[in-house]
């Protein structure tokens, strides 16, 4: 997790380049080990992530999920229907599978929270 200016191959992928000139942090990659998986630990990664820009000052925090209930495949970037429980909201499809999602940060207190 970075500033999506510190992530320039982001802007050459033409499905996850710039939304709009916010200066989100982008969360691009997240790998579980295989035999962790399914057991909460992607969420907790968002929501330690959510905290770290958070505390960075970061307007937004932005995710480039895969979308399994288009397309089922593997995800190293999460799937969006977790980031989806955690607040994030799509702002952008440029493929089917793979919306470009963004958690609001700007004056936000409140914690992701994820059901047990």
């Amino acid at each position: 997790m970075t500033p999506h200016d510190a992530v320039p191959w982001l802007d050459r992928t033409w499905r996850l380049r710039r939304v709009d000139d916010l200066p989100v942090w982008s969360l691009s990659c997240l790998y579980v080990r295989k035999g962790y998986r399914r057991r909460g630990v992607t969420a907790q990664l968002i929501a330690a992530a959510l905290e770290a820009a958070r505390r960075a000052g970061a307007p937004a925090l932005e995710a480039y999920p895969f979308d399994a209930a288009v397309s089922p495949s593997a995800s190293g970037s999460g799937y969006a229907s977790t980031f989806a429980r955690a607040g994030f909201k799509v702002v952008a499809r440029r493929a089917p599978a793979r919306p470009i999602m963004r958690h609001d940060l700007s004056g936000s207190a409140r914690h992701a929270s994820f059901p047990a």
